[in-house]
């Protein structure tokens, strides 16, 4: 029985930890972006980034990491022996892989709210893939363990998670070139009509 509730709330924590870094990412990329805004909305913008930022890292992001790792050790206590499987090897290399991504972004949590930290929205939003591809990984080892199968239909799966990302980055990236021609046929117009 503690295996089922071990596993259940490490679900759980897997859930609540990837909703965190997904999300504290995307304000990162609203937290630079921010630096494009006129003042006082860049102040108050990123004031309020920083805010949103500590708590979803403090109180949601971190307690998920906490729980999903904690559960894992007590499911490997309950099935010792699982220690000896290849695929278990190459998950936890790569939930190691996940914590650093965790803990880089709590660094460059510090760095946006220092006003140290260069990087662009679209930087960000590459970021934002890696716990993508990791999670993915994860499942699909966690589910199949040693016998991932390699045919036609998990190729078809891999095809359509890859085009579901790209359309996802088409998207943002016909949106950031609506945004610039929006504010281009703005200054356009302000600069006319002061013309006039």
């Amino acid at each position: 029985m503690a295996y089922f509730w071990f596993k259940a709330f490490h679900l759980i924590g897997v859930v609540v930890w990837f909703a965190g870094l997904f999300y504290l990412v995307r304000l990162f990329v609203y937290h630079a972006e921010a630096s494009q805004r006129d003042e006082p909305a860049q102040t108050i913008l990123k004031a309020q980034y920083e805010i949103m930022e500590k708590r979803l890292y403090h109180i949601i992001t971190m307690p998920g990491m906490v729980v999903t790792v904690a559960m894992a050790i007590g499911l490997i206590s309950t099935e010792p022996e699982i220690l000896k499987s290849g695929w278990l090897h190459i998950k936890l290399f790569l939930v190691a892989l996940l914590i650093g991504y965790h803990f880089f972004c709590g660094r460059i949590m510090k760095k946006l709210a220092q006003g140290e930290c260069n990087w662009t929205g679209q930087q960000f939003r590459a970021l934002n893939e890696a716990p993508t591809i990791l999670l993915i990984t994860i499942v699909l080892l966690a589910v199949f363990k040693g016998n991932l199968p390699l045919d036609t239909t998990t190729w078809l799966i891999f095809a359509l998670v890859v085009a579901m990302i790209a359309s996802i980055q088409l998207y943002a990236k016909k949106r950031r070139k609506d945004k610039e021609q929006m504010l281009e046929s703005i200054q356009q117009r302000t600069s006319v009509s002061s013309a006039s």
